[in-house]
């Protein structure tokens, strides 16, 4: 049987390869004028894109080195993607608190 190969992409954060099935799939879209950077979920818009890993640590690093202004070869506003990188982590700490409760010692009376 053929190994399925999977397509590798490189995060415009921290630089490191990964399964584009991992990453989201970036694209510029100038439809207003705004050159606003979108992020694309069906993977089907048209254009150049760029992909980045999920955390707030690679969004930092790709807005530091200017990276998202490079990947799309001109100025660009991130603010869309930052956005939705804030509420996807917001809902990630709703779905999941933090323990609150004490380990059990094994000494209840």
């Amino acid at each position: 049987m053929p190994s399925q190969q999977t397509a590798i992409r490189t995060c415009v954060g921290c630089r490191k390869r990964d399964d584009q099935a991992v990453l989201l799939r970036l694209v510029r879209d100038n439809s207003d004028g705004s050159n606003a950077v979108v992020i694309d979920d069906r993977r089907r818009l048209s254009g150049r894109g760029a992909w980045l890993h999920l955390t707030p640590a690679c969004l930092e690093q790709a807005l530091k080195r200017g990276a998202f202004n490079r990947a799309f070869r001109g100025q660009v506003d991130p603010r869309e993607v930052e956005d939705r990188l804030h509420t996807l982590k917001e809902a990630s700490l709703r779905s999941h608190p933090k323990e609150t409760v004490p380990p059990e010692s094994g000494s209840e009376n």
